[in-house]
């Protein structure tokens, strides 16, 4: 959040559009809760807002079953387990739908393993959900709290804000959706039915005709 802050300010930016996805998408929303000041409008991509998915991995058993894979991703095995075999696990979970429908190719499978290959690249990344703490009930002990979704108050998004949705995202369900305007006021959400958590590659004329609508609306 602070690097994203620091790149507006050495940029000269007062004030911006954030634009995010996934990951990208959690460090997005909790940029605009910290820091409205910056920001004309937000757009997000199925990335759930940090009390929606605190509720959600509480109360959802559909969820907190889509999300198990993130006990894992914590996990001290997590390495070995996400490299074994030129990591292909992994990239069945990354790159295995975009591979089979043809909006990935074998040139991006190949950067994406030397991306993850190299030294200390592969923890880098698992270390955002060890650090955040976020993920399912264990089932072992009760999940610490995490603070950035401790109270309702602190978690407003004060600008106007687009979320589009593949609604066949088998990690982030729909159910993320529900009530978040509690904590967006200014809304505006484009479900697209047919599309999964890559709707950015599935389908990116139609998300770019959604993010294009809503900065050059009123």
């Amino acid at each position: 959040m602070e690097d994203v802050r620091a790149l507006a300010d050495h940029l000269g930016k007062k004030k911006f559009i954030l634009v995010a996805h996934d990951w990208g998408g959690a460090v997005a929303w909790a940029f605009a809760i910290a820091h409205p000041e910056y920001l004309e409008r937000l757009v997000i991509i199925n990335a759930p807002h940090p009390g929606v998915f605190q509720r959600e991995l509480r109360d959802n058993p559909a969820q907190q079953k889509a999300s198990q894979y993130m006990l894992m991703f914590r996990g001290p095995g997590a390495e070995q387990t996400l490299s074994a075999n030129n990591y292909a696990l992994l990239v069945q979970i990354v790159l295995g739908q975009g591979l089979k429908e043809g909006f990935l190719t074998e040139d991006d499978r190949k950067a994406y393993i030397e991306a993850w290959s190299q030294p200390g690249a592969l923890t880098g990344g698992l270390n955002y959900y060890r650090a955040a703490r976020v993920g399912p009930p264990s089932g072992d002990k009760p999940e610490a709290p995490v603070n950035f979704a401790e109270g309702f108050s602190s978690l407003m998004v004060k600008v106007p804000t687009l979320v589009i949705w593949g609604e066949k995202d088998t990690a982030l369900l729909t159910g993320n959706l529900e009530g978040l305007d509690r904590f967006v006021p200014q809304l505006v959400i484009k479900r697209i039915p047919d599309g999964t958590h890559w709707v950015i590659h599935e389908k990116p004329d139609l998300v770019d005709s959604y993010i294009k609508g809503f900065l050059g609306s009123k």
